[in-house]
């Protein structure tokens, strides 16, 4: 057996409706099935895969970031995007893969996780 796809990031979380509103609103993730199990949390869906479970923990360990750098999301409207962590005064890094010069956009979520997205390099950039 090898692995052969990504199938799913976990997060921890202090606020479960603020961090689905922020995944929603930000990434158009939508709530999906979760068996019980056991402790409370949701999965987001990215169409019809649970790409993102979130796990209620009180309190957060520290640090937050742990071993995980950060987690990555292919994406589709970076003027939009920006305009959006603008519009919530977060602050976001912004740049050009040198090779490829795919877009990618690093912030930091409610709980502190590191999101990227990729926006193809065809996208147009914000003024």
């Amino acid at each position: 057996m090898t692995a052969h796809a990504m199938n799913h990031f976990t997060i921890l979380a202090e606020d479960l409706a603020q961090t689905c509103a922020f995944y929603r609103d930000l990434l158009g993730l939508t709530e999906g099935y979760r068996p019980d199990m056991g402790f409370p949390g949701t999965w987001l869906y990215a169409g019809d895969q649970a790409v993102l479970h979130v796990v209620i923990r009180n309190p957060l360990p520290q640090p937050r970031a742990g071993v995980l750098d950060h987690m990555a999301f292919s994406a589709i409207g970076l003027t939009e995007t920006v305009k959006k962590l603008e519009q919530r005064g977060l602050k976001y890094s912004l740049g050009r893969q040198v090779e490829t010069s795919v877009w990618q956009l690093f912030f930091h979520d409610p709980n502190g996780a590191r999101v990227e997205l990729d926006f193809a390099a065809t996208e147009q950039g914000p003024a």
